[in-house]
C-alpha cells in the first residue's frame, strides 16, 4: 500500500486523514486559492472550510496500490482557474512527496466555485 513505509526497523502506517490535512494545508499557500470547499455540495452552496477543517476538502482513496487525492477548491474571480488548479496540484505533490517520502499517482483538483473579495 503507498500509505506504509517500510524500512529495516519496520513500518510506518501514515493515515488518510493525515495526508488530506497535509494536503489542504498545501494547497492553502497557493495564488488564487479562496479556500477549500466541502465535499459535499448542498443546493449548489459551497461551504468554504476553515483551516481546523482543511481535510473535509480532501479525499484520499487508496485502491489496488493507487492513491488518488482529489480536492475540492474556490478560486478567486479574475484568476486563470487552469493556472490556480495546474499549482495546486505542483505544490501537492511537492509537498507530500518531502514531508511523506511519496507522490500521489492522481491528484485531481474539482472547482466548486468563483469568488469575489
Amino acid at each position: 500500500m503507498k500509505n506504509i513505509i517500510k524500512n529495516a526497523l519496520g513500518e510506518i502506517h501514515i493515515s488518510k486523514e493525515v495526508i488530506a490535512i497535509i494536503a489542504g494545508n498545501a494547497a492553502m499557500d497557493c495564488y488564487g486559492l479562496v479556500g477549500m470547499a466541502s465535499r459535499k455540495m448542498s443546493d449548489g452552496i459551497t461551504e468554504l472550510l476553515g483551516r481546523e477543517n482543511l481535510g473535509k476538502g480532501v479525499e484520499v482513496k487508496i485502491s489496488e496500490d493507487v492513491l488518488t487525492v482529489d480536492l475540492y477548491i474556490v478560486v478567486q474571480y479574475g484568476t486563470k482557474i487552469h493556472e490556480v488548479a495546474h499549482n495546486v496540484i505542483e505544490k501537492v505533490d511537492f509537498v507530500l512527496k518531502n514531508t511523506l517520502g511519496f507522490s500521489p499517482d492522481k491528484i485531481n483538483v474539482i472547482v466548486h466555485g468563483v469568488r469575489t473579495k
